[in-house]
């Protein structure tokens, strides 16, 4: 049997904030969702650049059901704390309908850097993401795998692309 190498592997999510009734796109977070997030998460959650948006961040796990696991208590939470305020969190490339002319970034030194320097671009960037960190401990083996992931590359973009919609219109071919 070979033996698997060492790893750990750490995710984070961000999230758009919807109201459950109108799916609208929020502008703002209510006052006391983040500090009610923060206080049952502690440290693995954060405001991100646009005020509607939420990020989670897992422990560094040792396996992926654990990271699994971790994933799932972060987004119940989350999930648990928006509903209490008729909000839910979506995990969605880009909100189908909303207008990002309306929204606002967070007022944090790093993302008002980003604002001043990026201009319209970043206040255009009505997006999520999520991001897979994987640490392996053997130097020559990071650099082989990362090498077998340039063949993923095209498949993975392909996959992540961001919805058919941009701020209510359809992106693609129209018949």
């Amino acid at each position: 049997m070979i033996a698997r190498p060492a790893f750990t592997i750490g995710i984070e999510e961000e999230y758009l904030v919807v109201d459950i009734e109108s799916r609208e796109l929020v502008q703002d977070l209510p006052d006391g969702l983040m500090a009610a997030c923060e206080e049952i998460l502690e440290g693995q959650v954060s405001p991100e650049f646009l005020r509607s948006q939420i990020e989670i961040g897992t422990r560094v796990c040792s396996s992926v059901h654990e990271v699994r696991d971790e994933l799932k208590r972060l987004r119940r939470a989350v999930a648990d704390v928006c509903n209490e305020y008729g909000l839910a969190p979506i995990a969605a490339s880009t909100h189908p309908s909303a207008d990002w002319y309306e929204q606002r970034h967070t007022d944090k030194p790093r993302y008002n850097i980003l604002a001043k320097a990026l201009g319209g671009v970043i206040r255009r960037l009505l997006i999520c993401g999520m991001h897979v960190h994987v640490g392996i401990e053997d130097p020559d083996m990071r650099v082989d795998l990362m090498n077998q992931v340039l063949y993923f590359v095209p498949h993975l973009l392909a996959l992540s692309t961001s919805s058919p919609f941009w701020t209510g219109d359809e992106t693609g071919l129209k018949s």
